[in-house]
């Protein structure tokens, strides 16, 4: 019988396992600590759950980071991705929280950061008509764990319609409007649809933009603009108004962003508030 030469595997023979190095667990001389590393883009499937319909299914890409001290070479990146595909097939908002926590923890991190954005659909009704069309939106959950708790943070980027005021005041007939982008991130203490700060935002515009729009639909949303003028300052005022109403919201960032029908650039507005760092009454 003859045999295999010492240095040439057998093919039904499993490979030898080895000692490696661990080559990002060297010590590093540089002194200088890293706020986030990590991997982006990585895209798994989730659920998210609906207002109307209890929950969706939809694709999200993920950026997952943690803070590396200084004295550490480099993190794990494929323990990133083993933490994401070792949970259920389909990460839902509650196993989100948990999966922000492992991989802080796995990772010897003291903080983390995990960015999870999908598209987000809503059936809208056309104001007159009441025709049906899906309207897409840009969601994210965006999760911050330090100092041994977990921050959630919802964020969502909704298309309106805003009219300018400046353009409705000096013209004798006509104003130009355009579509904008409201942006909405909030961090949150409890539960809280993502429905909820898609109204505030569309609510808060000029008008509302839809899939599907009949002749009297886009009657009614012309001229309901045009009685509703808004400059991105007012919009982002506007829906800050909303959001220090509203108990569940801790902080908030909000932004407003036309992409000017009469420029060759846009306006932008930005308005950020941490309510926890509010003076208490009375000091």
């Amino acid at each position: 019988m003859s045999t295999l030469p010492s240095n040439v595997q057998s093919a039904t023979q499993p490979p030898t396992i080895t000692s490696i190095e661990d080559v990002q667990g060297r010590a590093d001389s540089r002194r200088i600590p890293i706020n986030k590393v990590g991997i982006k883009e990585v895209y798994h499937p989730v659920r998210v759950k609906d207002r109307s319909r209890g929950e969706q299914h939809t694709v999200a890409s993920f950026n997952m980071y943690v803070a590396l001290p200084h004295h550490f070479k480099g993190t794990h990146m494929s323990r990133f991705v083993e933490i994401l595909h070792g949970n259920e097939r389909e990460i839902s908002v509650e196993s989100f929280r948990e999966i922000l926590i492992e991989m802080t923890r796995r990772l010897d991190a003291q903080s983390g950061h995990i960015e999870m954005e999908f598209p987000y659909f809503v059936m809208k009704k056309a104001p007159v008509s009441g025709v049906e069309s899906l309207m897409n939106y840009k969601a994210s959950l965006i999760g911050e764990f330090h100092g041994g708790e977990p921050e959630l943070w919802l964020k969502v980027v909704v298309a309106v319609t805003s009219l300018c005021p400046c353009s409705k005041g000096i013209s004798d007939y006509g104003a130009h409007n355009q579509r904008s982008h409201i942006t909405i991130k909030a961090r949150i203490d409890g539960h809280m649809w993502l429905e909820e700060l898609i109204d505030i935002a569309e609510q808060e515009a000029s008008c509302e933009v839809y899939g599907i729009l009949k002749r009297p639909d886009e009657k009614f949303v012309t001229e309901r603009a045009y009685d509703n003028p808004k400059f991105v300052e007012d919009i982002v005022r506007d829906v800050a108004v909303r959001m220090n109403d509203e108990a569940r919201v801790l902080a908030y960032v909000v932004e407003a962003e036309n992409f000017e029908s009469i420029h060759n650039h846009s306006a932008y507005a930005l308005i950020e508030h941490n309510k926890t760092a509010e003076p208490v009454q009375g000091d």
